[in-house]
């Protein structure tokens, strides 16, 4: 797709069911087409809308090696319940191979190069053979994501990025999930409203917004994923 055709497709889909844009994208791009998700809430919609559409489609999740141990039971839960086609990205060192490399809990005094090493190249890699991917990326989620575009180009992989459910509210997610009764990750009970690695996730009292408690001691609020590639840590 050319940028006109993804900005004019985007536009269409502005109002659209988010299921019905899954079901595009199903179709557009067949088994070049993959889910990424880190199991939040949004996800999960997600996965459960496909379980109609495209049940078997590829499903991206990264493994950092720092993930809470509710994560991963949660992950293992859905895999079985979904019968997913799950595909657990990991990156090429593991926690003890990073320290030796570059030092002793790199995500306190580099946390953009420990989200580059752990998170984005190991998804640039891993979407290498598809042409599109969808996210679960919502412009209420924060005011860095409140320009989401439901279609785009993504400018780490090259690939069709897709937000089916940009204009859905938290409420809205949280009502499907309630009135399906699907599992969640039991962190959001607990103060988390979103969930990341346990090195950087903080629970809160008083959130802002819903990323709220990630990365709670820096000046920052994105892993690097859906941001443009920044030159001084791809030197990392």
């Amino acid at each position: 797709m050319n940028r006109y055709e993804i900005e004019t497709q985007a536009e269409a889909f502005e109002n659209a069911n988010p299921r019905d844009i899954l079901a595009w994208a199903s179709e557009r791009f067949g088994d070049k087409l993959a889910i990424v998700t880190s199991f939040q809430v949004t996800g999960i919609v997600t996965l459960h809308m496909l379980q109609g559409i495209a049940p078997r489609t590829p499903v991206l999740t990264l493994d950092t090696g720092l993930l809470f141990p509710e994560t991963q039971d949660l992950i293992a839960r859905l895999d079985q319940q979904f019968d997913l086609d799950l595909r657990r990205v990991k990156p090429r060192q593991t926690p003890k191979q990073q320290a030796r490399d570059y030092g002793d809990r790199l995500w306190e005094r580099n946390p953009d190069r420990c989200c580059h090493i752990r998170k984005t190249i190991p998804l640039r890699d891993a979407l290498a053979g598809f042409a599109a991917w969808v996210t679960g990326l919502r412009r209420d989620q924060s005011a860095g994501r409140a320009a989401t575009p439901i279609l785009s180009r993504d400018r780490h992989s090259g690939a069709i990025k897709i937000a089916p459910f940009a204009n859905w509210s938290a409420e809205r997610i949280w009502q499907y999930i309630r009135d399906q009764n699907l599992p969640y990750n039991p962190l959001h009970d607990m103060g988390y409203p979103s969930i990341g690695c346990w090195t950087c996730t903080k629970s809160i009292t008083d959130a802002r917004d819903s990323r709220s408690g990630r990365w709670a001691d820096h000046a920052k609020t994105e892993c690097g994923i859906h941001v443009a590639p920044a030159i001084e840590v791809a030197r990392g």
